[in-house]
């Protein structure tokens, strides 16, 4: 991580480029360009810590993990009213078939919206972003709202949220993000099984700021289906054990480990220990434009440490195994990103 990176072979660099890609872990927020939060804020009359279009393009760019704090902090704050959601779900789709990326599910920082905003107009302007964005890309995005640990008094209120949300169509599952440490799955087992009983697909970010008792609870008393990042799983043979025997799908994002300082900059990546210990490794970008990555970036870092395209695309399929599509639409688009290019209809 402390040098340039070596080209691919070409071969190599054309097959990850035109791989369809599925993702799985990425923040609608964290994945906006400067120019959307600039002109967000601009609309809104909200105040960058920069003067100019230029100015907030240099500093949006990824310096160090204080740094990222800050740019995502603003860019929060910049999002005021519903058009903002549109706006930014439309420009995300874009990102996101300029990838090759077929399919999404995306979190949606709820936390930040429970209070202040008109839930309904909110949800009416997801709507429009959803099916804008679908429209003009081709791209099918899924959104999942999540909790914020840290802030563990709106779960409920993300909750209802997420609940309304699933009946308007726009949201399909539940999540639990922010500050591991001092905020264990036991504090959100309640809203979670709720979630669940209310047909919710739940997921969990876990094992990244705190250890493998993290990913342990959030499978085991929050009846996650999934696991956000999920790297320090492997400090428990046991933990990686039960995530072997179950083939949890473990969402990891090795540029964000690596950006946010979990994984020391001249250290090896956990993935590649994952993968090796037979475990249900799918990979996804995270915050893209604010730890200046992309998911096509994310494959060309598992190409360079061996990971063969073949392989690659193995990760690929797992992703859409690991979807919380229904049944008939998960199978097409496994179907179509088997077949490395083929549309099935649908998906």
């Amino acid at each position: 991580m402390t040098s340039e990176p070596r080209p691919l072979p070409p071969g190599v660099e054309a097959a990850v480029a035109a791989m369809p890609k599925v993702e799985l872990h990425v923040h609608v927020e964290g994945a906006q360009r400067p120019d959307t939060v600039w002109a967000m804020a601009q609309r809104n009359g909200v105040a960058l810590p920069a003067p100019t279009p230029e100015a907030w393009r240099a500093f949006y760019r990824y310096r160090d993990f204080a740094h990222f704090i800050q740019v995502y902090i603003a860019a929060s704050r910049a999002i005021r009213a519903p058009r903002d959601f549109t706006d930014m779900l439309v420009a995300f789709h874009a990102d996101q078939a300029a990838q090759g990326i077929v399919y999404t599910e995306a979190f949606l920082s709820a936390s930040l919206y429970v209070e202040g905003f008109d839930q309904g107009a909110v949800l009416e302007a997801i709507a429009e972003g959803l099916a804008l964005g679908r429209a003009q890309s081709g791209v099918v995005v899924r959104l999942i709202p999540d909790i914020a640990r840290q802030v563990p008094d709106t779960q409920r209120a993300v909750l209802a949220f997420t609940l309304a949300g699933q009946k308007a169509g726009v949201f399909i599952g539940l999540g639990l993000g922010g500050l591991e440490a001092g905020y264990p799955p036991a504090l959100f087992t309640e809203v979670f099984a709720e979630a669940r009983r209310n047909g919710l697909r739940v997921v969990a970010h876990a094992g990244e700021g705190a250890g493998a008792e993290s990913v342990r609870g959030a499978v085991e008393a929050l009846g996650a289906e999934r696991i956000g990042h999920g790297i320090r799983c492997l400090e428990d043979p046991g933990v990686v054990a039960m995530l072997r025997e179950r083939q949890v799908p473990l969402e990891v994002c090795p540029m964000s480990n690596y950006r946010t300082g979990v994984v020391a900059a001249d250290a090896p990546h956990p993935v590649f220990a994952m993968l090796e210990a037979g475990l249900n490794v799918t990979v996804h970008s995270d915050d893209p434009p604010m730890f200046d990555t992309t998911l096509t970036d994310e494959f060309r870092f598992l190409a360079r440490g061996g990971v063969s395209p073949e392989r690659l695309r193995t990760l690929t399929v797992a992703a859409a195994e690991a979807s919380f599509l229904p049944d008939d639409e998960r199978e097409r688009l496994v179907a179509r990103v088997s077949a490395q290019g083929g549309r099935a209809p649908g998906v």
